[in-house]
């Protein structure tokens, strides 16, 4: 009885859609957060060589 209960449950699961709908949630989350890491990768180093360009200079 347990095994076909758990069955049931494992079957009733698959057919929802929300399972899917947060596994597509996640993908997206993950994507979002590759391009704020870029982003924020790249301004800092724009920002490093402005200051270092700061320090060498003393000029912007």
């Amino acid at each position: 009885m347990k095994i076909r209960k758990c069955y049931e449950a494992i079957v009733r699961f698959v057919e929802r859609e929300d399972g899917p709908t947060a596994a597509e949630y996640a993908v997206m989350l993950a994507l979002i957060i590759v391009v704020c890491l870029a982003a924020i990768t790249t301004l800092g180093q724009n920002a490093n060589g402005t200051f270092t360009n700061v320090g060498l200079n003393g000029t912007l």
